[in-house]
């Protein structure tokens, strides 16, 4: 199980991975970082970007070379960051490509991954068939994994009947689709599937259905602050049942916006939440620790998100594999970026800080069960569900 030297608890120390006193080459690594620092996935792309920049500020070089990091705004808009992505790749000459906040948007990139033959690290989830998810590998908690927790955790608290909402689009989709491969089996039944654009500002009726279908929870496949407008509806209408999401709530701009709405609110998080709370011999507490000491020193407060460490993670999983392709092409050819898609698909006991990463070739996830935990919202404080 490999956990990157420099990553000390309490204390981060900014050294060089690997091989570090290896001569550098001549060209640069460059990493093309798309994210949404506008509109309104801005909850989460914001996050993501303090994220990487903590993770490049701690590995100026990996294995001896230099990394350029190139950041690009999207606005929210898969059409951009589609055309972030191409940008990046022909004209920047990109080695890999990480980003970005919303699946649409990912699956965009993902296009031009495949077509450029360039690598992406996705913070964000993805599910892509066949040959449409070449060149991906995803840093985030599949959502099977993630919504079976959740499942678990509404049948040991006696729910029989679910209501979902979501959003209208591939999220919504994957959360939906998660949820209805892991309910039956535990005996709970889904009474509604209800849908919203992201840039809604009302889900009124979509609620008053659920009420009157009279869940004993609801479930909702949203992220980011308009993750918020189910909460806030049900509340208006005297729901009380009990209250599930997804690990796309944990932000502190969806907690400002839900308020007392969405208090005990429970959803899946990695690990790193609750870093402190791990035992002492559990290695992600230490690469978890360590993210959010380092992530303390750079922007003075701790992280209240998830979302950061992702893209830290995803920066963790470059540098191994660059380490292990160094000296065998120049990076900023064709040929590197094979050797680092390859050594990025054959990753083994990595630790980051949402869990340990194990990928395999045609695989887009690597995470298993060590990397999720149930938390819940109490008072406007997330903790580790009992």
């Amino acid at each position: 199980m490999k956990i990157l030297s420099h990553i000390l608890p309490i204390a981060v120390t900014a050294v060089a991975m690997a091989t570090v006193a290896a001569p550098a080459m001549a060209t640069d690594l460059k990493v093309g970082f798309i994210s949404s620092l506008s509109g309104p996935i801005a909850a989460l792309g914001i996050p993501y970007e303090k994220g990487i920049r903590v993770a490049a500020s701690l590995h100026t070089t990996i294995a001896g070379q230099k990394v350029q990091l190139i950041v690009m705004d999207d606005a929210s808009d898969p059409t951009t960051a589609a055309r972030n992505a191409r940008k990046l790749v022909n004209e920047d000459k990109v080695d890999v490509l990480i980003g970005t906040s919303g699946v649409p948007g990912a699956m965009a990139i993902a296009a031009v991954a495949r077509e450029t033959r360039t690598p992406l690290i996705s913070p964000t989830p993805v599910s892509l068939p066949g040959e449409e998810g070449l060149w991906t590998v995803t840093v985030s908690q599949p959502f099977p994994l993630m919504v079976t927790a959740v499942v678990e955790r509404m049948k040991r608290s006696g729910v029989k009947t679910v209501a979902f909402i979501g959003f209208s689009d591939a999220l919504g989709d994957l959360a939906y689709d998660s949820l209805v491969k892991a309910a039956e089996p535990a005996g709970i039944k889904i009474v509604a599937n209800e849908r919203y654009a992201r840039s809604d500002a009302s889900v009124v009726g979509q609620v008053l259905k659920i009420v009157a279908a009279r869940p004993d929870a609801v479930f909702a496949g949203n992220s980011g602050t308009p993750g918020a407008l189910p909460y806030l509806a049900l509340t208006e209408r005297g729901y009380r049942g009990g209250l599930y999401g997804t690990h796309g709530l944990i932000n502190p701009d969806f907690v400002r916006v839900g308020g007392a709405s969405v208090d005990g609110l429970s959803v899946p998080s990695g690990p790193v939440m609750v870093a402190d709370q791990l035992s002492a011999d559990n290695p992600i507490r230490r690469v978890a620790t360590g993210f959010r000491a380092a992530y303390q020193r750079q922007y003075q407060a701790l992280p209240s998100d998830a979302f950061a460490a992702y893209t830290f993670d995803a920066w963790l999983l470059f540098a191994d594999a660059v380490a292990r392709v160094k000296g065998k092409s120049e990076p900023g050819t064709p040929q590197f970026r094979v050797a680092l898609y390859e050594a990025l698909t054959q990753t083994r006991e990595l630790v980051g800080t949402h869990g340990v990463y194990n990928f395999k070739p045609g695989e887009r996830y690597g995470l298993d069960e060590r990397s999720r935990v149930i938390i819940k919202l109490d008072k406007g404080q997330w903790k580790l569900a009992p």
